[in-house]
């Protein structure tokens, strides 16, 4: 970063920081300490490693500020009809989000003492702290939605935010404990439009023989921008699927990181961004063995079209404790214009000796034989490289929870609405 840019990102975030309300409520005493650490930590720059990749000038084109606890009515308007057997929950709604709503059996709130004693624990665990995306949130973010999950949870919690307009900044924190053979499904919408911001920070510990699937669809708009983290802790025999697809948003950063406490856990990880126009599209994952019989199956894919650019890096730490551990790993990439970039990084670091461990990626461009297979039957060029865009989705977004269906992601990924 030249002097001139530094001295520009760091002037960003000493205004961000002025144009902060003063911290009050449940998480006053995480905004002091992230607004604190932000006032230490520079803007992150592309001299860093995990960084390099990922240019911050649309975020820095921005000035956000917080934004009222509310979202345009008009907005709203627009939303699906939530699917049957889902309990919806507007994170931006002004006061309580779950006022005139009722948690379904085997959720409940955590108190104000239990906030206190488990947030932040899953970030430490996963090496999170000190991290800038996280310390943004915990600067800005003024509640977080606590959950236990004591039991089976039947219907699909969906949790719905939308950052909408110039200059607006949309925290959202989410904290979710699961007890022993626990069980929860959550669809988490994410929207963006105008020059805003979206900064998002998931923390969920999973105890033993517990299930949480997971699945996050961030649709953005123009020049807004999304920053991204979640952080899960696995105890034995527990079982993460996470699922996340991502277009449009100008600046795309998600960060999964993933620790198997002792092992025996298993991990599912299944990812899909496109970026197009001049889009920038990163996906920074860790996951982490720290006991034996684990097993990781993760799989990225992404498009980028026009002069869009897609990042990925992907991060498996097999250390000398975690024997036995099997962990797949592919990143697959669609690459359509010849301006478009594709950087993709798929990382295994074995110590112990006795594993079955892989990693592959692929960058590749529409096949031309399918193409003309497609044309000789009648269809256009534009028809038959749509249809073979979105059999490479599918496999993707047929993982989301069956609650995102009315948000149709595979049309609003492709931009068909």
């Amino acid at each position: 970063m030249s002097n001139s840019a530094a001295v520009a990102a760091s002037a960003w975030v000493t205004t961000f920081l002025e144009r902060l309300p003063a911290p009050v409520g449940e998480l006053e005493a995480v905004q002091w300490r992230g607004r604190e650490a932000l006032s230490r930590q520079p803007l992150p720059s592309r001299r860093q490693e995990d960084w390099r990749f990922t240019d911050l000038a649309a975020l820095t084109a921005l000035a956000p500020a917080l934004a009222p606890a509310l979202a345009p009515a008009s907005e709203q308007g627009r939303w699906p009809e939530p699917a049957a057997g889902v309990v919806r929950l507007w994170l931006d709604a002004p006061g309580d989000p779950l006022a005139g709503q009722s948690l379904p059996a085997g959720l409940s709130l955590l108190d104000a003492d239990e906030v206190q004693q488990a947030l932040g624990h899953t970030l430490a665990t996963c090496n999170c702290e000190q991290h800038w995306p996280v310390e943004l949130n915990q600067a800005s973010a003024p509640r977080v939605l606590a959950l236990r999950v004591s039991a089976v949870v039947a219907p699909t919690l969906e949790l719905v935010s939308q950052a909408a307009g110039d200059g607006v900044m949309r925290p959202v924190r989410v904290l979710l404990l699961l007890e022993e053979k626990a069980s929860l499904e959550v669809l988490q919408v994410q929207l963006g439009s105008g020059s805003s911001l979206t900064s998002l920070v998931i923390e969920a510990h999973l105890g033993r023989e517990s299930t949480l699937r997971h699945g996050l669809l961030a649709l953005g708009e123009g020049p807004a921008c999304f920053l991204g983290h979640l952080a899960v802790e696995q105890e034995p025999r527990s079982l993460l699927e996470s699922v996340w697809a991502s277009h449009g948003w100008a600046l795309s950063r998600f960060e999964p990181r993933v620790v198997q406490v002792d092992g025996e856990a298993t991990t599912s990880l299944k990812a899909l961004q496109l970026a197009d126009g001049q889009q920038l599209a990163d996906t920074h994952s860790r996951v982490e063995f720290r006991g034996p019989e684990g097993q990781l199956d993760q799989l990225h894919k992404a498009i980028a079209d026009d002069r869009g650019r897609s990042v990925f890096n992907g991060a498996v730490k097999v250390p000398r404790a975690a024997q036995r551990t099997n962990a797949s790993q592919l990143s697959r990439n669609l690459l359509i214009s010849n301006q478009a970039r594709i950087d993709t990084k798929p990382e295994l670091e074995i110590v112990a000796d006795d594993v079955r461990c892989a990693h592959g990626a692929t960058v590749s461009r529409l096949q031309t034989d399918e193409l003309f297979y497609l044309q000789s039957r009648g269809l256009s060029a534009a028809v038959a490289a749509g249809l073979l865009k979105r059999g490479f989705c599918e496999e993707v977004l047929r993982a989301l929870p069956a609650a995102a269906a009315p948000w149709r992601p595979l049309q609003r990924l492709l931009g068909e609405i």
